[in-house]
C-alpha cells in the first residue's frame, strides 16, 4: 500500500510499512534530532521524497477551499494532499484539517495517535467577546482574532 507521510508521522514513534513517500517541504519541517533520525532510517528503507505536480496542487487547494480548510492548511499540507492524489496513495497524519480535505479528495487518511475524524465540522468563536462567527479572521463586533473549535 502506498502511503504519503505527513510531518506528524516522523514525530510519532509509530512504525511505517509499505511503499512510503513524503515531500521535500515535509523534510524541511523536521527540526528535532529524533524526527531527522526517523527520516534517515525510513529513507534507507526505501522512503521516496517527491514533489507533487502543479495540477495536483491546484486540485488540493480547490478541495481545501470547498471544505473551508484553506486557512488551516499550510503549503506543506497542500503538498502532502497533492502527492497522495497524484500517486493514488493514503495519507498518514494526525492533522484534522488534512483528514477533512482528504475525505473531499476521496483519499484515505490514516491517523497515528489521534482519533480519526468522521467529517469534523468547525465553529468559529471570537477570543475577545465570545461571539460565534461564520469563519476565521477578525471579529466583526470587537475586532479580536476568531479561533476555530471543533463543533
Amino acid at each position: 500500500m502506498k502511503k504519503v507521510l505527513d510531518t506528524s508521522a516522523f514525530f510519532s514513534g509509530a512504525e511505517h510499512q509499505g511503499e512510503l513517500f513524503t515531500t521535500w517541504s515535509v523534510v524541511a519541517e523536521l527540526k528535532d534530532f529524533s524526527s531527522k533520525i526517523r527520516f534517515d532510517l525510513l529513507r534507507h528503507a526505501g522512503l521516496e521524497v517527491l514533489e507533487p505536480d502543479a495540477a495536483a496542487r491546484v486540485r488540493a487547494r480547490e478541495a481545501a477551499a470547498a471544505a473551508g480548510e484553506q486557512e488551516a492548511l499550510s503549503s506543506t499540507d497542500i503538498d502532502v494532499l497533492a502527492l497522495a492524489v497524484q500517486i493514488d496513495a493514503v495519507v498518514v497524519t494526525d492533522d484534522y484539517a488534512i483528514q477533512n480535505v482528504a475525505r473531499r479528495l476521496e483519499v484515505t487518511a490514516i491517523p497515528l495517535q489521534q482519533k480519526g475524524t468522521a467529517g469534523i465540522r468547525w465553529r468559529y468563536r471570537c477570543t475577545g467577546c465570545g461571539k460565534y462567527c461564520t469563519g476565521p479572521g477578525d471579529c466583526p463586533v470587537c475586532g479580536a482574532p476568531v479561533k476555530r473549535r471543533i463543533k
